[in-house]
């Protein structure tokens, strides 16, 4: 068992991760949202490095991709699965270009949590405005 702090962050981590490699650009987006975010108060902050690379270890086992989603939707109570889907969005959408395999991760994640499609599109066109650029 993992927390939900922790689902979190490997669903970020993941989304990161999904185009082959996790830039330190993209660790330094979600830094900012584990130091930010209310959901992250109770989160020990120092581990975050570790954890990052506890995501991407599981990575790189056979099945790795859906062994790391399914420890995400395990250890999220219903109410943080849209919550959690939106952070890997807000990590996907930071750098400005969403990759294939990056959007496949998200569309695999959405259904896992079972977060609907109008949730869904909500919360992607707000990642999107978010990290727009001009």
């Amino acid at each position: 068992m993992i927390s939900h702090h922790i689902a979190m962050v490997y669903a970020m981590v993941v989304g990161a991760a999904a185009d082959g490699s996790l830039a330190e650009s993209e660790l330094e987006t979600i830094r900012g949202i584990v130091e930010g975010l209310p959901i992250f108060e109770e989160f020990e902050k120092g581990n975050l490095v570790q954890i990052a690379a506890a995501a991407t270890d599981l990575l790189t086992e056979e099945d790795g991709l859906d062994t790391v989603i399914d420890q995400i939707k395990r250890n999220l109570t219903p109410r943080l699965c849209a919550t959690a889907y939106a952070l890997a969005c807000d990590v996907v959408a930071a750098d400005g270009e969403a990759t294939q395999e990056e959007l496949r991760y998200l569309e695999m994640l959405r259904h896992e949590l079972e977060v609907d499609r109008l949730t869904a599109a909500a919360i992607e066109r707000g990642a999107a405005a978010r990290y727009a650029r001009a």
